[in-house]
C-alpha cells in the first residue's frame, strides 16, 4: 500500500525491499536499471571514497567480473588491479575533489586505455554523497595525444638533466682526482685509506649517473643497419643466461619462422632489452624468493600490422609484482625508480624509453598490480 496516499502500489516485488512506494519516488526501479544497463560504456556510481556502490553491464564485461565482485570494492582496485599502500591512486585522488572533470589518462590494467568522465551527484540537501564514472575508450589520435605530452616532458627534462649533468661532471672529476693524489703522494693509516677509497668509489659513481644522464639526453650517433631483432634477444639472453638460471628463472621464446629486419644500432637495442630483462628478474625475484615455476619472462618478435606502416613488436613480459597503475605514467621519468633505495638510479627506463624514440619507435608499458608487467616496443619495420 501507498504509506502516504493508502493505494495498492503498482510494482508489489519493490515493497519488500524499500518498504513503501512515495509520489516523490515512483516505483520505475526495473525501467531506470534497464536503462544504465543498456549504456554500452563501463558507468560506476562510487562514494567520494572510492568504494563502488553501483556498476552496469558493460562494466562487469570490461572487468571481467560478477556484480558481486564489483560492488563493495575500491575503484582503484577494479579499475587497475590495485595498489601499494604507500602510493596514491590518481583516480582516487580525483574523486576526494567532488569536482566536475573529463580525465583523460592511460588505464592500462583491467579496463584497456580509457578517459573518465567525473560527475558528482548532488541529493536534495546539497551534499554529494555520489559520484558516477563514465568511461570511454581512448582512441588511436588520443592515444598518441597523450604519448606526445608524455615525449614533450621527457626531451623537458633532458635538455635540463643533460645541464645539470655538465655541472656536476668537471667538480666530480676534481674530486676523484684529489683523491687519487692523497693515495699516491702521502702515507695514510688504514682508516684514512679506506676512507678515500670510499670517496674514490663514491665519486665513480656520481659519475656514471651523470654519463648516464648524458646518454638519456643525447643519443649516441652510431651508425645504424638493418639488424635482425631476433638476434638481439638471442644474444641478450646469452649474457643474463648464468644470472637467470640461478634464480630459477625460466624463458619463453616466440620468434617469427622467417627472418625480419628493422633499421637500428644493434648494441643500443641490446642495451634496452637487457634493462627490461634485468627489470623483469627483479620483479620475480620480488614476488617469488625460492624457486617457483611461476617464474617466468616471455619474450616474443612479430611483425605487427598497421594501418599507416609495417612495425615490429618486441615483448618482454613477467609475472612478478606488477606495478600500481599510479606509477605507470612517471616510469619513464629519470630518477623515478620502484626499487628501495641503494638498488637503483632510476636512469634504465629513461635511457632505453630515449633510445627507443630515437629508433623512431615506442616504449610502452601495460601492468596489473601482483599480475604481469608487459614491456612493449614497437620500431618501424626494415625492407
Amino acid at each position: 500500500m501507498d504509506k502516504k496516499n493508502n493505494t495498492p502500489c503498482k510494482n508489489p516485488k519493490k515493497v519488500a525491499s524499500r518498504d513503501y512506494c512515495t509520489p516523490q519516488k515512483s516505483c520505475h526501479t526495473g525501467t531506470w536499471e534497464q536503462l544504465f544497463n543498456a549504456i554500452q560504456d563501463p558507468v560506476l556510481v562510487v562514494k567520494p571514497n572510492g568504494i563502488i556502490i553501483e556498476a552496469n553491464d558493460a562494466t562487469l564485461q570490461a572487468a571481467r567480473k560478477n556484480r558481486d565482485e564489483v560492488v563493495g570494492q575500491g575503484i582503484c582496485k577494479i579499475v587497475h588491479g590495485g595498489r601499494w599502500p604507500h602510493i596514491k591512486c590518481p583516480l582516487e585522488e580525483f574523486l576526494k575533489t567532488c569536482a566536475p572533470r573529463v580525465e583523460e589518462t592511460r588505464l592500462p590494467g583491467l579496463f584497456g586505455e580509457y578517459s573518465f568522465t567525473i560527475s558528482p551527484v548532488k541529493e536534495m540537501d546539497g551534499k554529494i554523497d555520489k559520484i558516477m564514472l563514465i568511461a570511454r575508450e581512448l582512441t588511436r589520435d588520443e592515444i598518441r595525444k597523450v604519448d606526445s605530452i608524455r615525449t614533450a616532458k621527457l626531451a623537458a627534462i633532458g635538455e635540463l638533466a643533460a645541464g645539470v649533468a655538465h655541472e656536476i661532471n668537471n667538480p666530480i672529476t676534481g674530486i676523484i682526482n684529489f683523491a687519487q693524489i692523497l693515495l699516491d703522494n702521502y702515507e695514510l693509516d688504514p682508516a684514512g685509506t679506506t676512507i678515500v677509497h670510499n670517496i674514490i668509489k663514491e665519486g665513480d659513481r656520481i659519475a656514471s649517473i651523470t654519463h648516464n644522464l648524458l646518454s638519456f639526453a643525447r643519443a649516441d650517433s652510431r651508425e645504424r643497419e638493418l639488424v635482425n631483432p631476433v638476434e638481439i634477444v638471442k644474444e641478450s639472453l646469452t649474457l643474463v643466461q648464468h644470472q637467470l638460471q640461478k634464480d630459477g628463472i625460466m624463458i619463453m621464446t616466440e620468434f617469427p619462422e622467417a627472418d625480419s629486419f628493422i633499421v637500428a644500432d644493434f648494441r643500443q637495442l641490446q642495451q634496452v632489452l637487457l634493462n627490461l630483462i634485468s627489470n623483469s628478474r627483479y620483479a620475480l625475484n620480488a614476488r617469488y624468493p625460492a624457486p617457483d615455476p611461476r617464474k617466468i619472462i616471455e619474450i616474443s618478435c612479430l611483425e605487427k600490422p598497421d594501418d599507416d606502416h609495417p612495425l615490429y613488436r618486441i615483448t618482454v613480459k613477467d609475472y612478478g609484482t606488477g606495478l600500481p597503475q599510479s606509477l605507470l605514467e612517471r616510469l619513464f621519468e629519470p630518477f623515478f625508480t620502484t626499487k628501495p633505495p641503494g638498488e637503483g638510479t632510476g636512469l634504465g627506463l629513461s635511457i632505453s624509453y630515449g633510445i627507443i624514440k630515437d629508433h623512431g619507435g615506442d616504449l610502452r608499458v601495460n601492468s596489473i598490480l601482483e599480475k604481469y608487467t608487459e614491456m612493449i616496443i614497437e620500431l618501424p619495420a626494415g625492407t
